[in-house]
């Protein structure tokens, strides 16, 4: 399963206030609502996809004390397109650029990391 681990735990909390909308328009990739458990440990974020076919499912980011990890929602497990993928590397890219602090240790997602941060 494609996923993200970064180095620190993020508090979803002050994070849901920070995060405003994502839009892309080709291939176009929306990631809109973010849901929040009450203990703050996991969050989903609602994602459409639209490349050669229509995506809809969320995006998990789960959270403890020593690491968060951004991975597919696994009830909703859409098949794995450059989009898909590309769309947790975005999100992951977003919570960097409020915490810069926060670091990836862990991902199959390095390639769409990168050629991400290499375009912005």
């Amino acid at each position: 399963m494609s996923h993200i681990v970064l180095d620190k735990s993020l508090n979803l909390f002050d994070f849901s206030i920070l995060f405003k909308p994502i839009f892309e328009k080709s291939p176009l990739i929306k990631i809109n609502d973010l849901y929040i458990d009450t203990r703050g440990t996991n969050a989903l974020l609602s994602t459409v996809v639209i490349d050669k076919s229509h995506h809809e499912f969320f995006i998990q980011i789960i959270t403890n004390k020593n690491k968060t990890t951004i991975r597919l929602f696994t009830m909703t497990d859409p098949i794995m397109t450059e989009s898909v993928k590309r769309s947790l590397a975005i999100l992951c890219l977003e919570i960097q650029k409020f915490y810069p602090e926060m670091h990836v240790i862990k991902s199959n997602l390095w390639e769409y990391l990168k050629l991400i941060s290499y375009h912005e």
